[in-house]
């Protein structure tokens, strides 16, 4: 096959069926070398790195999205569309909306909203909401019940904007549209599912809080998000 814009591997068997999304390639790098064995990088251009290894004797492949509905929503297309992926599940960090979550808390995203009309562009309407893949989201429930890491589930909020000109919006987004916390792609990544008929997940740590505004370090949030990286390597 000819190589995408954006992956520059020519054999699709080198991917597995199933993904790991952080948003940092750095994180992705992390997370290969941790966890996985018999690793293998894939993809380096752009330096978005993207590897393929064995998680307890199972084939698994992570790769970095970048920042952005634009940028996770070409790889995750590339992925889905021409190296036959069929799921992909978002690991990142978010900030959250209310007191109720704490720094280092794992989110699982039940669905997202947001501005954006990237699912419009898509042919998906004028929908500000979108869900995750419901039996997925049961696979990464079953993970965490099994490791026991407490999981909390809601609406999570997509943005495109991280510098908002209104200042913080986050009471408006936990009081009307019930979004527990904020990131920036998990949205484009179920669009892309839902128009490839593919599977997409998103979970997440908290690195930060728009309430309390305590916040975590980029090396913590490169390499301390562990237990959220177990649980969706445990789906594998």
């Amino acid at each position: 096959m000819i190589p995408t814009p954006h992956i520059s591997l020519t054999d699709k068997s080198l991917i597995a069926k199933t993904v790991l999304m952080p948003g940092d390639p750095l994180r992705a790098k992390h997370i290969a070398e941790t966890y996985l064995t018999d690793l293998v990088k894939f993809n380096d251009t752009r330096n978005m790195f993207g590897y393929t290894g064995f998680y307890k004797g199972k084939k698994v492949s992570v790769m970095g999205s970048g920042m952005g509905m634009p940028s996770i929503g070409i790889y995750s297309y590339e992925l889905f569309k021409f190296y036959d992926v069929e799921k992909i599940i978002r690991v990142g960090s978010s900030g959250a909306y209310t007191d109720k979550l704490d720094l280092y808390d794992v989110v699982l995203a039940v669905d997202a909203y947001s501005e954006s009309t990237f699912a419009e562009v898509l042919g998906l309407g004028k929908t500000k909401r979108l869900k995750a893949d419901e039996k997925l989201n049961q696979e990464l429930e079953k993970a965490a019940l099994k490791l026991g890491v407490p999981l909390h589930k809601g609406t999570i909020h997509s943005s495109d904007v991280f510098y908002h000109p209104q200042g913080s919006v986050h009471e408006k987004m936990y009081q009307e549209h019930g979004c527990l916390c904020v990131e920036m792609e998990a949205f484009a990544l179920f669009a892309n599912a839902q128009v490839l008929n593919k599977q997409a997940a998103c979970i997440l740590t908290i690195s930060d809080s728009l309430v309390t505004h305590e916040v975590t370090s980029a090396k913590e949030r490169q390499k301390s998000f562990t237990k959220m990286m177990e649980v969706a390597l445990e789906v594998i």
